[in-house]
């Protein structure tokens, strides 16, 4: 599926062009790229309906089809190669870098000469940077940061990119004869935020059929290991994949030692070893007597535990919990009933007001709140009091135009000043039915004052959600520090409910922020902050990370029916 690789390219396409100052261009590569992350298969896609059909994606012109195209027919695009011919590939990688980005990224390229992120590094170390206007100590000390996070997560691809790759593996195994199941495990399974390498477990009388299928795939790069029950591939997209065919016997005992975690595993081999059993991929053996391993169920059942879900399976008290019949009974992923966070053309989202209403109607939400930029964000084409009047107008106007579908709420995402305050006066908030406040800037403030920062905008009455509550991303950004023990103290005093955002590059809360917050008596809201009418679609991403972080549905407002939602507000 080429969808990840072409989106990748119009996300870099856009940097680069941010970097010679383009105006434009950019905002249209990334509404390309996010409505590639969520669409079918273009290529698939293309082949049945020509260009006709890419053009009915959202996001997607003329010009940008005609390069899908492209890519698609000769696995280039002409346009992305004579910009990045005009760089080293290093440069590149510069711009990914928390403090540096894309006009820096040129500076210290055409200025200081620099064209690596380790010629950066050296730079930066040797206090080099500071030669340049703009660049200080502190500069130097925060791209430094970033490049440690940039490390940190190298060769780690984020949930969402993953999983796809593995539903594609997955569906292509299964339209196999003979195949009887097929899984995913590993930390895939377990749903955690970033995934190192993939792995597929299947059942089949006739595992030649399998490997030489898995193999051949058009995503396989090259094939690191085949053998009659167990191959390795690397995939296109950098990362490696391994299919391992069992037996029925021994299914369960695979999938239960493959999707781990390492401590999990540990901590359940050691309650078989205590019974005087032998627990390993094989199944669980009293002597040389296979007694379970047929599924995981009864592995667990034999060791005295009720089935653990995946999501949980961290060492963080699962085991003990599961002994004493103490497991939570985590959302289902078919709980949600709207979606509270998502952008429009009113300003950075690529759909309407009413496409991502109708959207949200296709997906079964009883209610959707529509809550564009503050006027601060700048980049993000945030709206001025002036817009905010006109764009509540326009919800409004299809609130009554959607009545008995589905609940609109006309909502913002509003910033948080550097001081606590709102994007927003009083009389404008006033306006809203919705309110999703969120720092976008200064993220390097103090503990203290950032801690401060927060606790002002939970105090505000017109609050009703503090979104992507740590602001970071996932291998790019470092979480900014504040005292969230209080925070989640403030969050419940004041009625505000936490975010966990969906979105793979976020997943913000964490999992163990997610538990905390609800052992502190708050309530989390589980949102999209979709920016095409697909990215509603990744919902389940959202609540992976809560059920990671133990929640069950009592904990999650916008599991509320219309009714009691609308009270609570």
């Amino acid at each position: 599926m080429k969808n990840a690789e072409i989106a990748e390219i119009f996300f870099e396409m856009a940097d680069l062009l941010d970097m010679q100052g383009v105006q434009w261009k950019p905002r249209a590569y990334r509404n390309g790229a996010r409505a590639l992350e969520s669409a079918e298969d273009v290529e698939q896609t293309y082949k049945k309906g020509g260009k006709k059909v890419l053009l009915e994606i959202a996001g997607i012109g003329d010009a940008l089809a005609d390069k899908i195209i492209e890519y698609i027919e000769t696995g280039k695009i002409k346009e992305y190669d004579r910009l990045t011919g005009k760089l080293p590939s290093g440069v590149h990688d510069m711009m990914h870098i928390m403090g540096v980005g894309p006009k820096k990224a040129w500076r210290l390229y055409k200025e200081l000469g620099i064209k690596s992120v380790e010629q950066l590094k050296k730079a930066a170390q040797a206090h080099k940077l500071q030669k340049l206007e703009g660049f200080g100590p502190k500069s130097e000390e925060d791209i430094l940061k970033g490049i440690a996070t940039l490390e940190k997560g190298k060769g780690r691809m984020l949930l969402g990119e993953a999983w796809q790759l593995s539903n594609e593996i997955v569906s292509r195994l299964k339209k196999l004869r003979g195949v009887k199941a097929v899984e995913p495990s590993g930390s895939l399974r377990r749903r955690k935020e970033t995934i190192g390498d993939i792995d597929v477990l299947v059942i089949s009388g006739n595992s030649a059929q399998v490997m030489q299928a898995f193999t051949t795939m058009p995503d396989v790069e090259r094939v690191l290991a085949k053998g009659p029950t167990k191959s390795t591939v690397l995939l296109r997209q950098g990362v490696t994949a391994d299919v391992r065919v069992l037996s029925p016997s021994s299914f369960g005992a695979a999938l239960q030692y493959f999707t781990g975690n390492k401590e999990h595993n540990i901590a359940v081999r050691q309650i078989a070893i205590r019974k005087g059993y032998k627990l390993n991929e094989y199944g669980l053996f009293k002597g040389t007597k296979q007694i379970a391993g047929k599924t995981e169920e009864e592995i667990y059942k034999k060791l005295g535990l009720r089935w653990m879900p995946p999501e949980l399976r961290e060492n963080m008290g699962e085991v003990e919990a599961a002994k004493a019949g103490k497991l939570p009974a985590l959302i289902p992923y078919d709980a949600m009933r709207g979606d509270l966070h998502c952008h429009t053309t009113w300003s950075d989202g690529a759909n309407s007001v009413e496409e991502m209403i109708q959207a949200a109607v296709r997906m079964g939400y009883e209610y959707v709140a529509i809550t564009d930029h503050s006027t601060s964000e700048y980049v993000a084409h945030g709206m001025d009091e002036k817009r905010l009047v006109k764009y509540a107008a326009e919800v409004n106007r299809l609130k009554k135009k959607y009545a008995g579908k589905i609940n609109v709420l006309v909502g913002s995402e509003v910033s948080i000043k550097a001081d606590g305050s709102l994007d927003y006066a009083k009389k404008y908030l006033d306006l809203l039915d919705w309110v999703v406040a969120s720092v976008h800037s200064r993220f390097k403030q103090p503990r203290q004052e950032m801690t401060a920062r927060i606790l002002a905008a939970l105090s505000n009455e017109h609050v009703n959600a503090l979104g992507h509550p740590t602001g970071r991303l996932i291998n790019e950004r470092e979480p900014y520090d504040a005292d969230m023990e209080r925070v989640f103290k403030a969050a419940k005093d004041n009625k505000v409910a936490l975010e966990v955002n969906a979105l793979p590059s976020r997943l913000d809360l964490k999992d163990v922020h997610v538990k905390a917050a609800i052992d502190a008596g708050a309530r989390i809201v589980i949102n999209t902050d979709a920016h095409h009418e697909s990215h509603f679609k990744l919902m389940q991403f959202g609540i992976a990370q809560a059920r990671r972080g133990w929640a069950e549905e009592k904990d999650v407002l916008n599991t509320l029916p219309w009714k009691k939602f609308e009270k609570y507000i």
